[in-house]
């Protein structure tokens, strides 16, 4: 195999001990998506060295470890000689020690595409949704994301799809822009339509379950509103919301950060089944923008609409951590939602 610039590439196989799965390492890719593409569950939830879900045990060979300082790995884990698959290469053959579970299992085995820029469109002033097309379908699932490989830019990011999968090719991006964000600065200052990068996908466990028979709540803070609108565009295609509510909430920074009204706007169920909940954290006013609902964090508002019927609903949320994680020990331990009923991703 050979990569794009003409470089060998080599295959190294991993086997995880104690059992029976092998899988191969192909050129630049992490010992994790390795993995996942072989259609292995190995756990993770971020894929970005944050979240520490894909700690492994190395029992031999050798690896190349892409960020020795990552914050998923705690000062013990180095101790014991603990390692993330989605930082580490395969150097040679290796046997690793993890415990793979059913529901990391990929639902769509994840692939690269070439990709090229089409449209975009701002969502708010600092949000701006980004339209790639893909040669063949774009395959995935509601509230899923990819990794973007940018020029110029040293590692791939990650970011979720907001609109459905479809026949097309189509891949659609929210992405908030980051002040002195290497990537961003790319993204919204220099790709031009045209441009061409990598999609990587897809990846996440935050996908509709479009067998579960309860109401759906989605939470959403910043540019979290990609896959919350893609599951709710999904619920809605797929008739869920015939026989089912959906609440959408949006916890925003400021009055202008406000946005996803518009898109719920056009499925047919809104303002019967669907309801729109925003909140604002900081309510400065701004010139032609006056608020009046809502102040405070996003949880606060989910707690005071739902209240005592929490348990009764199935959960998506995406958003900074501080946000995904006051949800989550708020629905577990405030109102004993169970966890088959939570659904997130920890890459933002």
């Amino acid at each position: 195999m050979f990569h794009l610039k003409g470089i060998p590439l080599t295959v190294n196989k991993i086997h995880i001990e104690g059992g029976l799965d092998e899988f191969s390492q192909e050129g630049l890719d992490t010992v994790l998506r390795s993995a996942l593409r072989a259609g292995i569950g190995f756990p993770y939830e971020c894929n970005s060295g944050g979240c520490g879900s894909c700690k492994f045990d190395l029992i031999e060979g050798k690896i190349e470890n892409l960020w020795p300082e990552a914050p998923g790995l705690t000062d013990r884990d180095r101790h014991k000689g603990r390692l993330l698959a989605c930082q580490c290469r395969a150097a040679t053959d290796l046997r690793i020690k993890v415990r793979p579970g059913s529901e990391y299992v990929p639902v769509i085995s994840p692939r690269r595409r070439k990709a090229k820029l089409s449209s975009t469109g701002d969502v708010t002033h600092d949000i701006r949704e980004f339209h790639f097309v893909t040669d063949g379908a774009a395959e995935f699932r509601a509230g899923q994301y990819a990794s973007l490989a940018i020029p110029g830019v040293s590692a791939p990011r990650c970011y979720s799809m907001s609109n459905l999968p479809n026949v097309k090719g189509e891949w659609h991006f929210q992405i908030r822009r980051v002040p002195q964000g290497a990537a961003t600065d790319v993204l919204f200052h220099r790709l031009r339509v045209g441009d061409e990068l990598e999609i990587d996908g897809p990846y996440g466990i935050a996908w509709l379950r479009e067998d579960s028979p309860r109401d759906i709540v989605c939470v959403a803070g910043g540019s979290g509103l990609a896959p919350m609108v893609s599951v709710a565009c999904e619920a809605s295609k797929a008739g869920m919301l015939k026989t089912r509510q959906l609440h959408f909430f949006y916890g925003a920074r400021t009055s202008r950060d406000v946005c996803g009204e518009s898109f719920l706007q056009e499925l047919p169920e809104f303002g019967s089944q669907i309801h729109f909940h925003p909140i604002v954290s900081f309510p400065e006013q701004y010139p032609g923008i006056t608020w009046n609902g809502e102040t405070g964090y996003v949880h606060e508002l989910v707690r005071r609409r739902l209240n005592d019927r929490m348990a009764e609903f199935e959960f998506y949320f995406a958003g900074p951590p501080p946000m995904t994680q006051t949800l989550q020990e708020m629905l577990i331990v405030g109102y004993r939602v169970p966890f088959e009923h939570i659904h997130f991703d920890r890459f933002y």
